[in-house]
């Protein structure tokens, strides 16, 4: 699990701009998000996970898991394109068996700035390729960036006093750096629809990851992305996963269902079983045949799973889902079938026209890979060619408009 690049790739000149396009009222919604994967000390295959985020949404009111949050206004620039907003960071963190959320959750002011700007510290000379920070502004500090050199992201982070518990590290310091080619080079997505509505996805698919949670010397991977939406927040799956090899494997599906209207927070519902797919899409990275794979035929079946919640969630009792993956291509297919076995949980309640309220349930899912089978022209690969899986499922339901 070498990594033989020195540096991150890719056109990462957007990673510190937000207003790419003339913002939407209600719409807008623009964050960072890390995904990040950590050994288990205990040796559990999945491992241990952080997901932390820092957005903002042109929005005069969002309730965020029972939480007001008001932004002020749209995020403004000054002449050196370094950018105030205000925002929330968030984070959740999964010890290898339970879920702890939110460890963070901060409404603030914040700045995220390229490293060209006058006020960015150190050596300028190698400024203009996209390092840069987004710092907020609290005593605590909650910053991520990258290094002008691009060959390391931070993340820092000191988890809120509410959240203390003997499994919840109180101080993440964490390096990010490059994995492998596919896996570290900034990839780009975009669409627009009607009427100005659309997304600009900045993606790097995995990195490796070292640090300390506290006293604690840690290793493992991570995802990242940085999403610009202005559209209605149709219900969706996706997934990931990274396997030791340098295989990376994800899943895209929004969808209208029943579910579309659901105001409930069980993690899985019988009006689960049906969906209408509105695209299809998901990615193989290859090491061993050295190629990227796409696929625009993807099914997924969502089930009940053995598991349940636990009495520290939402919903202490209600069944965990099991995810059952087909993508083909022609060439490639991979079916998976992957478990959760933790769930991380946050609704969204906004005002919306004659005092209605739209509302958004987004959830996390920690998984264990229970199959796998990979078919290509040169064979078959199934789970038990890995030494180890981590990834994630999302899967949300309502519409936020």
């Amino acid at each position: 699990m070498t990594s033989n690049m020195d540096s991150f790739s890719g056109d990462l000149s957007k990673m510190w701009s937000l207003q790419d396009r003339e913002p939407l009222h209600h719409l807008t919604w623009d964050w960072w998000w890390w995904l990040i994967m950590l050994d288990d000390p205990d040796g559990r295959p999945s491992g241990r996970q952080l997901m932390v985020l820092w957005s903002t949404k042109d929005n005069e009111l969002v309730e965020v898991n029972g939480m007001p949050w008001t932004p002020a206004g749209r995020p403004s620039y000054d002449a050196e394109r370094g950018l105030a907003l205000d925002g929330m960071v968030c984070a959740w963190w999964f010890d290898g068996q339970r879920m702890h959320e939110p460890v963070i959750q901060q409404i603030c002011r914040m700045i995220a700035m390229p490293d060209t700007h006058p006020m960015w510290p150190g050596d300028s000379k190698n400024s203009g390729k996209g390092g840069g920070a987004v710092v907020p502004l609290l005593d605590n500090d909650l910053s991520m960036g990258l290094k002008s050199d691009l060959r390391s992201f931070w993340v820092h982070l000191l988890t809120d006093d509410s959240a203390d518990h003997p499994k919840v590290p109180k101080k993440f310091d964490l390096s990010l750096t490059p994995w492998n080619a596919a896996m570290s080079t900034a990839r780009q997505a975009s669409a627009t629809y009607a009427a100005n509505m659309g997304y600009d996805i900045l993606r790097l698919h995995g990195t490796k990851v070292h640090g300390k949670l506290d006293d604690e010397e840690v290793t493992g991977t991570a995802y990242f992305q940085k999403v610009c939406v202005q559209a209605p927040s149709v219900p969706w799956y996706w997934g990931m996963l990274h396997l030791n090899d340098g295989s990376y494997i994800d899943w895209f599906l929004p969808h209208v269902s029943f579910t579309v209207s659901a105001r409930d927070n069980r993690p899985w519902k019988r009006r689960d079983l049906g969906h209408i797919g509105l695209s299809q899409g998901g990615l193989f990275h290859d090491p061993v045949n050295k190629r990227s794979e796409k696929f625009t035929n993807v099914t997924i079946l969502k089930t009940a799973s053995n598991l349940t919640e636990g009495e520290h969630g939402h919903s202490p009792g209600a069944p965990l889902p099991v995810f059952e993956i087909k993508m083909w291509n022609g060439r490639t297919t991979i079916e998976l079938r992957v478990k959760a076995i933790e769930r991380a949980h946050w609704t969204f309640n906004q005002p919306t026209r004659g005092g209605l309220k739209s509302h958004l349930t987004y959830n996390e899912y920690p998984l264990e890979m229970e199959f796998l089978r990979i078919r290509d022209e040169f064979g078959v690969r199934k789970e038990s060619d890995y030494e180890w899986a981590r990834g994630n499922a999302e899967h949300s339901w309502g519409l936020l408009h």
